[in-house]
């Protein structure tokens, strides 16, 4: 076979490769951010109702809303660093199950107390995800398709805005049913999805990058192939930093 020929046919391959990662890893991902946005985005829905329901002022309420983000941001670089040595995988849905849980606990907040700790737990439980997932996108995609990745990943912020507002208000409705708040249910039952999905993405994204076995087996040389040409250290260390 020419040089020409093998050039093609490796592209080919490479391209059937990439279709193949889209369709079994991008879905879960965007899903996942999808579930985070809402769960960090919903305490607006809630302002109404919930501040009068437990006393909140309105600057107790922007405090606790604020506090969020406190945490969030502090975190974001250990949550990476813990990221690198523990596995993409494994931490992303680390992630996933405590904002769950804690997302869920917001049902339960009673007073301006509660609502703090609470916002700030969450902060910290969030705190990793967007970068965490940025850099699981390059153990799977070269320079040129990361970033269609990356934007297909992004689209999931579009999504939460068109699902979130009608879910919320849905969700709010369900007050005075079972002696609960509608706030209560929307936290709630917002915060299911997270931790379900969390066990969905430690089976169906059960390894970090392209190995001879499972459902990459047709993968890893392709990709290997085309990852010697194109240096990736960089771009990696890019993904995990501030």
């Amino acid at each position: 076979m020419s040089a020409i020929n093998e050039k093609a046919v490796n592209g080919t391959q490479l391209q059937r490769t990439h279709k193949k990662i889209y369709r079994h890893l991008m879905p879960l991902l965007i899903v996942a951010y999808i579930i985070s946005f809402i769960d960090r985005t919903n305490i607006g829905m809630a302002k109404a109702t919930m501040s009068v329901d437990i006393g909140l002022s309105a600057t107790a309420f922007g405090l606790g809303a604020g506090l969020f983000f406190l945490t969030y941001a502090v975190l974001e670089i250990p949550s990476n660093l813990f990221l690198t040595r523990i596995g993409a995988r494994r931490w992303i849905a680390r992630i996933m199950i405590t904002w769950g849980i804690l997302s869920c606990g917001m049902a339960f907040v009673t007073g301006p107390t509660s609502f703090y700790v609470m916002r700030l737990l969450l902060g910290a439980a969030e705190a990793g995800l967007y970068p965490g997932i940025i850099y699981y996108l390059t153990l799977w995609f070269g320079r040129e398709e990361r970033a269609k990745a990356t934007g297909l990943f992004l689209l999931g912020v579009c999504l939460a805005n068109i699902i979130g507002a009608p879910l919320g208000g849905l969700l709010l409705s369900l007050d005075g049913m079972s002696g609960w708040h509608g706030w209560q249910w929307m936290f709630f039952i917002e915060g299911l999805p997270a931790i379900a999905l969390a066990f969905v993405v430690c089976a169906d994204c059960r390894i970090n990058q392209p190995t001879p076995a499972g459902w990459t087996a047709t993968m890893c040389k392709p990709l290997t192939r085309y990852w010697r040409k194109k240096p990736r250290k960089r771009a990696i260390r890019r993904a995990v930093s501030p």
